[in-house]
């Protein structure tokens, strides 16, 4: 199967001349493609020195952009995506295709506590993970890795999902899960990147945070509504308990309460439909006469 390896890359031109020798050597006859998002560093120079085919951004659109301009542009029929700072070895990648060889659909590189970028980004990918585990019944060893091999024509359907921010591991996992696709994970070691992380802690960290509920919605809204619903309703219906016991009276903030029990749950109700067309949209995708 051909292979296509894609790289998104922002001033990451020292990384590239290490990564891209070392990936050319091991796979000569895989399509590389650099996905250059609006670099100042020469980025895309280095990558053309190596041979590898780049897509050149004139400004900087995201990394989910990146890894969306990529897999349009890719024309294996396995991708393998990875970073292009250093810190995934092109050595693992044999690891990942052979595990996709058994009949899984994606395979993720999990990184151990070691890899993980400080201890405030390992304890949020903990959470995560934990969570992602919770809503699927699967064991999700690394909700936000970067470094996976998936099959091109299952990936292509969940292109309109993906947001053009770091967070498309997190949407792409997820959707897979919900489409029945085997996933599996596998350890890699991670190195320590070269050059300097485009993560800033506190746009970023609200931003992750907002993952937490995007995990939910995106696999069943209903898991993060009903116990949110229950919770309004248990705290009116407390609330009422204590009111007639002590006043002998219904109150206006155990209405309050009960109104917004039923109102999140017909909320959640809404979002498992729409999450539901969602994905009947992305089946619908690889039906159409005449697409790849």
């Amino acid at each position: 199967m051909k292979l296509s390896i894609i790289l998104p890359a922002k001033n990451e031109a020292a990384g590239l001349a290490k990564v891209l020798p070392n990936l050319r050597q091991l796979y000569p006859e895989a399509e590389l493609i650099v996905v250059d998002d609006g670099s100042t560093d020469g980025t895309g120079a280095v990558a053309h020195q190596h041979g590898a085919k780049v897509l050149a951004s004139p400004y900087s659109m995201g990394n989910g952009a990146a890894i969306k301009r990529g897999a349009r542009a890719a024309s294996g029929e396995v991708l393998v995506f990875m970073d292009a700072d250093g810190q995934h070895d092109p050595a693992s990648i044999a690891t990942l295709l052979g595990r996709l060889d058994q009949g899984y659909d994606m395979v993720v590189g999990a990184r151990d506590w070691s890899g993980q970028a400080g201890v405030s980004r390992g304890l949020a990918n903990t959470l995560y993970n934990w969570l992602a585990s919770r809503m699927t019944g699967f064991p999700v060893k690394d909700l936000t890795s970067g470094f996976r091999a998936v099959r091109a024509d299952k990936f292509r359907e969940f292109l309109h999902l993906l947001p053009n921010g770091f967070s498309y591991p997190t949407t792409i996992t997820m959707a897979f899960f919900r489409s029945a696709y085997a996933v599996a994970y596998e350890p890699i070691p991670v190195a320590r990147r070269l050059g300097k992380s485009h993560i800033k802690p506190l746009r970023d960290g609200i931003r992750f945070l907002l993952i937490i509920f995007k995990i939910a919605t995106l696999y069943s809204p209903l898991k993060l509504f009903v116990p949110a619903s229950l919770a309004f309703f248990g705290t009116g219906l407390g609330y009422y308990v204590w009111t007639y016991s002590t006043m002998g009276r219904f109150t206006n903030m155990s209405m309050l309460l009960f109104s917004a029990a039923v109102i999140i749950f017909l909320i959640g109700l809404i979002s498992e439909q729409i999450t539901s067309l969602t994905y009947n949209r992305s089946a619908g995708v690889q039906r159409l006469p005449g697409d790849d």
